[in-house]
């Protein structure tokens, strides 16, 4: 097959979720004998035009200036383009805002699959108009798409429940850490099992300030590392809030999985406040890396981390989870959560799941 990826903001990844899946995703699909082209910003920092023997298109993008109208003339652009060359599956990583453009571009030789991603009018950054939009999309989303994929059994019910659609459930992947070096703690002056973290994109709807409120609310002397892009309005605004507590370390960014892995190995719990839907990547690999998750108490992660994680929907109860922690529950869940890693979230098997999904897109009437 001819596989075309857009909805992202290109590889090497530097970004994010959609990112990481068409950087793992696409090696796999290339080994597998199948022609791969991800699409990508004209901005991105990696301006080659091959990755790993990926082909890599560069598209105008100004979304830093433009913000959102600089990615919905992206997104187009992007559809524009793959609709009109000879690929035999386009596959959208998300559907806002590229699913308003769906039913403009129905006649192709293209079957377009959209990964459905998560709630994403739920999202407490953006207004009432934007939310309404991003509900929209989805709506586009679901009715244009020639097969829909779920990242999580909650999502699919969801797509079911309210469009009708069936989707392929296709989670995200994670490679299982077997040897983290405790020198990659060592330039952040921390020590095993001596401080708290999270990994997220610094947005309201990741219960950032409740993690860390609960953090302060706890007493807890150990250090709480946080990692994420600060160069954001509300990344700024975290900056501020929490400036005068030392402990609190917003290190941005981090992309160099081995070091976020030891990171994440070490850590004495493992904070995850994703709470608008579908299985985020930074909770699957923290999974694989042996950590003790407390993650946001909504379907999405509990079905991901089922009973082996502890749940917060307060300040309070995060308060509460780190005065309580005694370590005891930690042998039994990393367990559980490492053999499901193994066993549902292996990259081959995900990469080999998507192409039974485009396989079977393409022998629909």
């Amino acid at each position: 097959m001819k596989i075309a990826i857009l909805g992202t903001r290109g590889i090497p990844n530097n970004y994010g979720g959609p990112e990481t899946n068409a950087e793992l995703l696409s090696p796999i699909f290339l080994r597998l004998k199948h022609e791969v082209t991800v699409y990508s910003p004209d901005e991105h920092p990696y301006q080659n035009g091959q990755w790993q023997g990926i082909r890599i298109k560069h598209v105008f993008n100004r979304e830093s200036r433009l913000r959102i109208w600089g990615t919905l003339i992206y997104d187009y652009l992007c559809l524009r383009d793959a609709c009109r060359s000879d690929y035999d599956i386009i596959l959208e990583l998300g559907y806002v805002p590229c699913a308003i453009f769906f039913p403009f571009f129905r006649r192709r030789r293209a079957k377009l699959v959209t990964n459905m991603d998560g709630l994403e009018w739920k999202r407490s950054k953006w207004n009432f108009v934007l939310q309404r939009f991003a509900e929209l999309t989805e709506a586009l989303g679901a009715k244009y798409s020639d097969a829909l994929i779920s990242d999580n059994l909650a999502i699919r019910g969801y797509l079911l429940d309210k469009y009708g659609r069936e989707s392929h459930f296709i989670p995200y992947g994670a490679k299982l850490v077997s040897q983290p070096d405790v020198a990659d703690l060592a330039p952040y002056q921390l020590s095993p099992r001596r401080y708290h973290m999270l990994v997220a994109r610094l947005e309201p709807e990741n219960s950032i300030e409740t993690i860390l409120d609960g953090y302060l609310g706890s007493g807890d002397t150990d250090a709480f590392l946080v990692v994420g892009k600060t160069d954001t309005r509300y990344g700024r605004f975290l900056m501020a809030k929490y400036q005068s507590h030392a402990n609190i370390r917003l290190i941005g960014g981090v992309y160099d999985y081995d070091r976020l892995s030891s990171l994440r190995w070490h850590a004495k719990l493992y904070f995850h406040g994703h709470s608008v839907g579908g299985t985020n990547p930074s909770l699957v690999e923290a999974m694989a890396s042996n950590a003790l998750v407390a993650a946001h108490d909504n379907p999405f992660n509990r079905s991901v981390l089922e009973e082996n994680a502890f749940y917060f929907s307060s300040a309070a109860d995060v308060a509460d989870i780190i005065r309580s922690d005694t370590g005891a529950s930690r042998e039994a869940f990393v367990a559980r959560n490492r053999e499901k890693v193994s066993r549902v979230y292996d990259w081959e098997n995900i990469a080999r799941q998507h192409l039974d999904a485009f396989a079977a897109a393409l022998s629909a009437p």
